[in-house]
C-alpha cells in the first residue's frame, strides 16, 4: 500500500517560468487552493521541491 500525501495549491503560476508551469499542471492542480492527493513518490517530492513556493503539504 502506497503512502499518499495531499497538496494544495496556495500560489499562481502567473509570471512563473514555463518549467514550473508544467510541473504545477503535471500535478493536477488547476485552480488556487484546489487540492489534490496523489502518491508520495521520489518523482513527486521532486517536483514539489521545484515549487514549494507555489504548493503546500497538507497532512
Amino acid at each position: 500500500m502506497n503512502k499518499k500525501i495531499k497538496i494544495k495549491k496556495t500560489g499562481s503560476i502567473i509570471r512563473q517560468p514555463e518549467n514550473q508551469t508544467r510541473i504545477v499542471k503535471g500535478l493536477g492542480l488547476r485552480k488556487t487552493n484546489s487540492v489534490r492527493e496523489i502518491e508520495d513518490t521520489p518523482s513527486v517530492r521532486g517536483m514539489l521541491s521545484k515549487v514549494a513556493h507555489l504548493v503546500k503539504i497538507i497532512d
